[in-house]
């Protein structure tokens, strides 16, 4: 099970992560802001996001609303201390799909974290993406110009996947690094530029364009 928190309370959001690896979660993601809720849950595919109601750069309600309008299809689970009728309501408008109140017990969170992730058994992603004169077979691992495959190591199929998957917004390397090749690898940023520069050369264009400073994007 793949997961993304979104909690600012360090406390609470390492006792999380801790309770929730002993249950048998393998892989989760913690952020502190919403911006980055919001950035992470579009770049990356997660069986639940947890999504806490208060966070600063970006309330929960207001994550989960945009995200939602920008076709996020997820499963969000919202955190709050605010238990009355009407909040509830909010929090499920805004476009959650289960809400529970602090404080909680681990276990709790774990079955609703189950029942949520039976909904989403696999991302709702295109196989097939066109992009320029390119098409790209997510489920075989291919890229296609024309009838020519064009030949891709994993790493450099995953790093092209991300930019699509993201087309029209600036992928930053750190983001790249993370989903790429994990944040606790033994690589540099030299590493993600030199598997860039290999991309475009097998691309022979200027599909994949470096924004300086931050990271790269394909357009729309």
């Amino acid at each position: 099970m793949k997961i993304l928190l979104a909690e600012d309370d360090l406390y609470l959001g390492e006792l999380i992560v801790h309770m929730l690896k002993k249950k048998g979660v393998d892989q989760i993601d913690w952020v502190q802001e919403g911006e980055d809720a919001y950035d992470y849950a579009l770049a990356s595919f997660y069986d639940v996001l947890i999504l806490d109601w208060m966070l600063p750069n970006g309330d929960g309600v207001e994550i989960c609303k945009r995200l939602r309008k920008n076709g996020y299809t997820g499963a969000i689970l919202m955190l709050t201390a605010k238990d009355a009728v009407e909040d509830r309501v909010e929090g499920l408008e805004a476009g959650a799909d289960d809400y529970l109140v602090k404080p909680f017990e681990i276990d709790e969170l774990m079955a609703r974290l189950k029942a949520l992730a039976r909904r989403t058994f696999v991302p709702l992603q295109e196989e097939t993406v066109r992009f320029h004169d390119f098409v790209l077979n997510r489920t075989s691992h291919t890229l296609y110009r024309g009838d020519e495959e064009i030949l891709l190591t994993p790493r450099e199929f995953q790093v092209l996947d991300l930019l699509l998957q993201n087309k029209g917004r600036v992928v930053p390397r750190e983001t790249i690094l993370d989903r790429v090749w994990g944040l606790d690898a033994d690589v540099s940023m030299k590493t993600i530029d030199a598997t860039i520069k290999l991309l475009r050369k097998k691309l022979k264009g200027d599909a994949i364009q470096t924004v300086r400073g931050v990271g790269y994007k394909i357009d729309k």
